[in-house]
């Protein structure tokens, strides 16, 4: 084995970010040549043998006992989601299944009709990858509007949420706090590897992401764990300004890999009348079979010039 493995790397990641003083240990020993706990120091919290706990995160042994797995995780200070991820990467590590590249991902007609029935908010089917599946023309035009809107149903030209939100400027300048959006999905990210770690087509994207963005090779590396349930993120769009949505993921029961994600506002608020503004916007680009809605000059929430490109795609 190269390495210790996800499992190896999740301990040591969470072991760094303690320090003896948070878990009641005195620190009188020789001066820390680590960040956080040593290894000593865990094993004893956790009640286990140093060797043991050594060849664990080593990647070395994998026969670890739910009652070890809970012992740990409380000497780590996990919270729940962060002990499940602990848990699938411990099973994931007892099993070395064959890689197989997967077919691309299907959207059910159930799953369309879901769509196109909450036609009146923002929303997009993202598949197990983040991969872009469908959107309304609401959705399209709030989040990715400079994009080709049937890009989804070529699988070979789907857009990726993650990819775009580290690499794409537009969503870049889409979010005024990217980071704590981009802080969000690498959690999320990081649950999805754990319960699909021989996925080839996402170590692809992980190790793109990996080679052109800073940001996310610092995010990934702290191996937080976090699920994107439902969030409010204050957006600035480039035709209705400043909107502040929140951003809800619904599981798909019939594709347990899919959720339906939907932004909604307050009602009565002003980023209700900007997303009121932005759906007439959208009604008539998408009409025409426009990709992309950009304002002409000086034009504001009351003033909306719409002009139709096709821009190149990625």
């Amino acid at each position: 084995m190269d390495g210790p493995g996800p499992l190896g790397d999740f301990l040591q990641a969470r072991r760094a970010l303690l320090r003896p003083e948070d878990v009641g240990l005195r620190d009188v020993g020789p001066r820390r040549r680590v960040a956080g706990l040593r290894r000593e120091e865990l094993a004893q919290l956790a009640g286990v043998s140093v060797s043991y706990y050594t060849r664990l995160e080593q990647g070395l042994s994998r026969g670890a006992s739910a009652e070890v797995l809970d012992a740990i995780a409380r000497a780590l200070r996990l919270d729940d989601h962060e002990r499940e991820h602990l848990v699938r990467l411990a099973g994931a590590a007892r099993r070395t299944p064959r890689a197989r590249r997967p077919r691309p991902e299907k959207l059910a007609d159930e799953t369309r009709d879901l769509l196109r029935a909450v036609d009146g908010v923002p929303a997009l089917v993202l598949g197990r990858r983040t991969d872009v599946l469908a959107w309304n023309a609401l959705g399209h035009t709030l989040l990715a509007g400079h994009l080709d809107f049937h890009s989804p149903d070529d699988p070979a030209r789907r857009p990726n949420m993650t990819r775009m939100l580290f690499l794409d400027p537009h969503c870049r300048e889409l979010y005024t706090d990217w980071r704590r959006k981009a802080r969000a999905v690498v959690g999320n990210l990081r649950i999805t590897v754990g319960k699909r770690p021989q996925d080839p087509l996402l170590a692809e994207l992980i190790g793109e992401l990996t080679m052109r963005s800073p940001e996310f090779v610092a995010l990934w590396g702290d191996h937080r764990v976090a699920p994107c349930d439902a969030a409010s993120y204050e957006l600035h769009h480039p035709l209705v300004g400043t909107v502040t949505v929140t951003q809800q993921t619904l599981s798909i029961v019939r594709s347990p890999d899919q959720v339906l994600i939907v932004c909604t506002t307050p009602v009565g608020s002003p980023s209700e009348e900007a997303l009121a503004l932005l759906r007439q916007t959208s009604s008539g680009a998408h009409d025409v079979g426009a990709g992309t809605v950009k304002p002409g000059p000086g034009a504001h929430r009351g003033q909306v010039v719409a002009r139709i490109a096709r821009p190149p795609l990625e």
